[in-house]
């Protein structure tokens, strides 16, 4: 079975160019599937029933497993299922009709203008690190890209002169974004007084933005970053290494922005996800209207 497995994840990597974080929660999960059906002493993937499936899941919710985390399962299993019986590795599909829980979509966190603001001007400009971060930060609220996508970029990748982004996104592809005039100036004194300090010897790195050491730098790398600012900035929300891509985005339809441009730049398969920044605008001015209105 874990040849199998191996297969379905080389697929997804290899043919369908699915973003790293994305293939390794596949395996994680797979590889729980796949353990839970040895204990059960299924051996192979053509004797999997719909009922083990079932069996599996409440395992799952019965170690205390969130309806998100389950939900997520279900997509790792069924997609695996239907790449066996695609490869002729199987002769039937036991999860075509088993439905994910239904999940309460939660509203995405965003900082509102002047959190932006202090968080944008929190890193001191003194400094390799302070330039790093401070074009990093601005580079991210100004076209909304993923943190994967920021830090998956090379130095061509920046025009700085056009005023323009190019990025890869899931599923490998790619969106040009324009980049506003702060970004572009904070992306330039980077390039000009923090990067060469950065990269030292190591001049063979094309990455944009590197650590300490000259080498890319990491998605948990800038979590810490991100973190440290935050706290520094005195921001008290809770912040996700996507909070600075949700705010791009609600302050963007909350100032009558298109839905269908914003999809396209943030990259969104379906509209319908971008869709909840709307929400998140609704919600704002149903709050603002209870506050201030004298008969609500």
């Amino acid at each position: 079975m874990e040849g199998h497995l191996k297969d379905f994840i080389d697929y997804m990597r290899f043919e369908k160019g699915l973003a790293q974080n994305t293939i390794v929660s596949y395996e994680r999960d797979l590889k729980g599937y796949l353990h839970y059906l040895k204990d059960e002493s299924i051996l192979s993937l053509n004797h999997v029933q719909r009922a083990h499936i079932i069996q599996f899941l409440g395992y799952l919710k019965e170690n205390g497993k969130s309806p998100k985390t389950i939900a997520r399962h279900v997509a790792s299993i069924r997609a695996f299922h239907q790449f066996l019986l695609r490869d002729k590795a199987v002769d039937q599909d036991p999860s075509v009709h088993i439905e994910p829980p239904k999940l309460e979509r939660t509203l995405p966190s965003i900082l509102n203008l002047r959190e932006i603001e202090l968080l944008l001007e929190t890193p001191k400009l003194n400094d390799q690190f302070g330039l790093r971060d401070k074009a990093m930060l601005e580079l991210l609220y100004a076209t909304g890209i993923r943190v994967s996508e920021l830090i998956a970029l090379d130095i061509d990748h920046v025009h700085v002169k056009m005023g323009f982004v190019r990025c890869t996104g899931r599923g490998r592809k790619e969106r040009i974004l324009p980049v506003g005039q702060k970004a572009i100036e904070a992306i330039q004194l980077y390039l000009e007084d923090g990067r060469p300090y950065l990269i030292g010897k190591n001049s063979q790195e094309n990455a944009l933005f590197l650590n300490h050491q000259g080498k890319r730098l990491t998605r948990q790398g800038f979590w810490k970053i991100l973190k440290k600012l935050a706290a520094e900035a005195g921001i008290a929300k809770e912040l996700t290494p996507h909070t600075l891509r949700h705010s791009f985005a609600a302050h963007l339809v909350e100032n009558g922005a298109d839905l269908k441009a914003v999809q396209e730049m943030l990259g969104h398969a379906d509209i319908s996800t971008t869709q909840m920044y709307a929400q998140v605008t609704k919600t704002k001015l149903n709050d603002v209207y209870r506050k201030f209105h004298p008969r609500a």
